[in-house]
């Protein structure tokens, strides 16, 4: 049931009841669990009040109101999100992400993500090319990454691109902008990468389990005197596609992305003693998403048996970036 409004009112036999139990007792058609999760999103309401505690005793001549929200589709929707498409044929295409757009529904974002857009951009024939949840996707981009990301528009595609991603044959590049320099300016990142146990929203690199995750990286440019490195930039190449793979290898190497809320934080930045270093500090701190972006995708087109390469300019807030660092003296 969807879309309703439910009145269930109180009598002297059911005064010390707990909420929950109560509306259980006076709606039937509701299982407990569903009338908690009802109570906890703000759905029942007293004389006007919204209720959200299911611990909340009842009395006599109470008179509940429970506003039941219409069903979600079981399927994503298309919407009308602005896409930049890089290639697009009738096997697959490949879109500039922009930092701020999720790449697939999931808790906390139902819809407006990259996958909404793309069913409605390619059609409803998107849906269930590999999946209810994820039509299309082969691989992700977290929500403040930009750059680079295909998608399949057939089951063909879909597989053959998902056994290139699980033979580690897709070409891969990241630009990062890291705090300091990392003492070997190119070198292999290797380590298992589980969720931390200390905060399961975070990844880690782990003494035992987790997966095998494997990140060569390059220092292409340094910011800041000899002596007192500011900030890098770093190209990374994945061997591998862990979540957050290379925002915790940089973190576990000593050099956290600039601007990453989970893994990078200010404390890892020198102090700023100059000037020069004033504003590149104020540029690396204001950055307002972790400072990767993924720059080249190439892969082996699944029909046309040839290999497909793009590359994509950095945005307008990573350039910007940039440009203030270059403006200290490199070492």
């Amino acid at each position: 049931m969807g879309g309703s409004k439910h009145h269930a009112v109180a009598d002297g036999d059911h005064a010390g009841w707990r909420l929950d139990r109560f509306l259980a007792a006076m709606l039937p058609e509701f299982t407990r669990s569903r009338l908690q999760q009802l109570i906890g999103g703000g759905a029942v309401s007293l004389s006007g009040s919204t209720i959200k505690d299911a611990n909340h005793r009842v009395k006599p001549d109470d008179i509940y109101d429970v506003l039941v929200p219409p069903a979600a589709p079981a399927l994503p929707q298309g919407q009308d999100i602005p896409l930049k498409v890089v290639y697009e044929d009738k096997d697959l295409i490949v879109i500039d992400k922009p930092a701020g757009l999720v790449v697939h529904p999931a808790a906390g974002n139902p819809d407006g993500t990259l996958v909404n857009a793309l069913i409605a951009h390619c059609g409803k024939e998107l849906l269930g090319i590999g999946g209810e949840a994820r039509p299309g996707i082969v691989h992700r981009l977290d929500k403040d990454t930009s750059g680079l990301l295909v998608a399949a528009k057939n089951e063909r595609a879909m597989a053959s691109l998902a056994k290139q991603f699980a033979n580690h044959t897709i070409e891969r590049a990241y630009n990062a902008v890291v705090w300091s320099v990392p003492g070997d300016r190119q070198g292999l990142i290797e380590g298992q990468i589980g969720r931390s146990p200390y905060d399961r929203k975070r990844m880690t690199v782990m003494r035992a389990g987790g997966k095998l995750a494997r990140t060569r990286y390059k220092v292409l440019e340094t910011y800041g005197a000899k002596e007192r490195p500011f900030a890098s930039l770093i190209e990374c190449r994945l061997e591998t596609g862990r979540t957050h793979q290379i925002r915790v290898h940089l973190t576990h190497l000593g050099h956290p992305l600039i601007g990453d809320p989970q893994y990078g934080r200010a404390r890892h930045a020198p102090r700023a003693k100059t000037p020069e270093e004033e504003v590149a500090f104020a540029a690396a701190t204001a950055f307002s998403r972790q400072a990767l972006h993924a720059f080249v995708l190439g892969f082996q087109h699944p029909s046309l048996h040839k290999t497909l390469r793009f590359e994509s300019p950095w945005p307008p807030d990573f350039a910007g970036l940039v440009a203030a660092l270059r403006n200290l003296k490199n070492s």
